[in-house]
Order: C-alpha cells, then sequence, then structure tokens
C-alpha cells in the first residue's frame, strides 16, 4: 500500500521534526485556491493518511470546507470506514504502528504551523537514495530522516552529487540533486504536486483560515465605506466652521 511509505516518516515527535534545517525553497502556496486543495486532499489521503492521523480536522469539515459533497468525500477520500462527522483517523493501530516501526507515525494536522509550509514542500521534495540509510532513503533538508520517498513513482529517483570531504569530520556534503531515474512527472509538475499537499496541510493546520480570509474582505469593504462617511462627514463639518 503506498500509503504506508510515509510510516517510516515523521515518526519522531514533533519537537524531533524541529530540528531539521537547511534552505528551504518558497513553497508558493495559496490556501485559498480551492482546486489545489482538493487535488491536495486526493493525494494526501492516497498517500499519507493510511499512516499519518489529522485527528482535528473532520471529514464533514473538510467537505464544506473544500466544496466535496458528502459522496465525494466518502467514496474517495475515506478508507477507515469512519463516519462523515468523524475525526480523520488511520487505520494503523498504534500496536502494529510500533511493531513495525518502532514508534506511531505522528499526527500531521499542525505540521505547518510547528514547521512551515515552506519547510515541507522542501523536505518533499529532497529525497534522495542512501544504501547506508535502512529503508535507503535520506534527506537533504532533514538528514537520516527515517522515511522513504512516498512519491518517487512522480518524482523519479534522485541521487546525491558530493563535494569535497571535510578534513575533519571525512564526510562529503551533498551540493545538489539530479535525477537518475525519471518519474511520470516533470519537475515543474511535480513541485505542483508537493505544492498541492503543502497546501492541503496549511488548511488542515488552520481551517478557519478560509472563512477567515472571506471575511476579510467583507471588512476591508466596509472599512472603506465607512472611511468614505467619515471624510464626508468631516468635509461637511468644516465647511460651517469655515
Amino acid at each position: 500500500m503506498r500509503a504506508l511509505l510515509l510510516a517510516g516518516g515523521l515518526v519522531l515527535s514533533m519537537s524531533a521534526l524541529a530540528a531539521g534545517g537547511g534552505n528551504l525553497r518558497q513553497s508558493g502556496t495559496d490556501v485559498g485556491d480551492i482546486a489545489s486543495l482538493q487535488r491536495g486532499a486526493k493525494l494526501y489521503m492516497n498517500y499519507c493518511s493510511g499512516c499519518h492521523s489529522l485527528k482535528y480536522l473532520r471529514y464533514s469539515r473538510m467537505a464544506e470546507d473544500l466544496g466535496l459533497t458528502e459522496e465525494e468525500v466518502m467514496d474517495n477520500l475515506n478508507f477507515t470506514g469512519a463516519k462523515f462527522g468523524e475525526q480523520i483517523q488511520v487505520a494503523l493501530t498504534p500496536e502494529h504502528g510500533t511493531q513495525w516501526f518502532g514508534k506511531m507515525p505522528p499526527d500531521l494536522s499542525v505540521i505547518s504551523r510547528v514547521r512551515g509550509s515552506d519547510w515541507i514542500f522542501t523536505y518533499l521534495t529532497s529525497f534522495y537514495q542512501d544504501e547506508s540509510r535502512p529503508l535507503g532513503w535520506n534527506n537533504t533538508l532533514f538528514a537520516n530522516a527515517s522515511m522513504p520517498n512516498p512519491l518517487w513513482e512522480m518524482q523519479g529517483l534522485q541521487r546525491p552529487v558530493y563535494g569535497k570531504k571535510d578534513a575533519a569530520t571525512g564526510e562529503a556534503p551533498v551540493e545538489r540533486l539530479e535525477i537518475a531515474q525519471p518519474g511520470t512527472q516533470n519537475k515543474v509538475e511535480f513541485d505542483q504536486t508537493v505544492r498541492d499537499i503543502t497546501t492541503f496541510l496549511e488548511y488542515a493546520g488552520e481551517p478557519a483560515a478560509l472563512k477567515r480570509q472571506s471575511l476579510g474582505v467583507w471588512v476591508i469593504l466596509f472599512l472603506a465605506f465607512f472611511t468614505f462617511l467619515a471624510y464626508l462627514l468631516k468635509k461637511e463639518y468644516w465647511r460651517d466652521v469655515k
């Protein structure tokens, strides 16, 4: 199952996740882009939800915010048999998670608020093959991450290009990554795929942001109208004073 590929990833606590560093790429997400959110929800549910829950988000809330019907969500985005009003959990049990991966993969409801969208976007595009790792994968942003690349079929297989060895440590840094075996998508297409997932996780971290943005437009219009009325009132008042 594809979704299980993510089980080894992000199995650390949120504090451990926060230890990652490195140069970040700009994600370019737009949480107001409903089409991107819908694609991101589909990708997340197919590649991530088998192991990573979104326990602070309900299927019904996701449907309402993303413009989806109950039938669309239950038929295409619900793989655990949960009810429409229930939270997005995983079928993987804590016992199996610990048995198979050493630790239950964490919930990702607030990962975007902990790490930021740029970090998620960079992380998901920075996997490369590394035979020295237990699962054969490594990551330039989060070194020695215990997560395989769940999106490798689309991205292709990346290999590292190393620089000069450090005299003190004897280790050679990864200068860049290059595609060793093309995937089903080119770089532009894959970046959009990851951007959609990142956008969805950004939304999941704060679903109210969508409504806040829509309300913000009306607030700005109200303030502009109120300012115009205040200007007319001030103009009328000072005309009598003069």
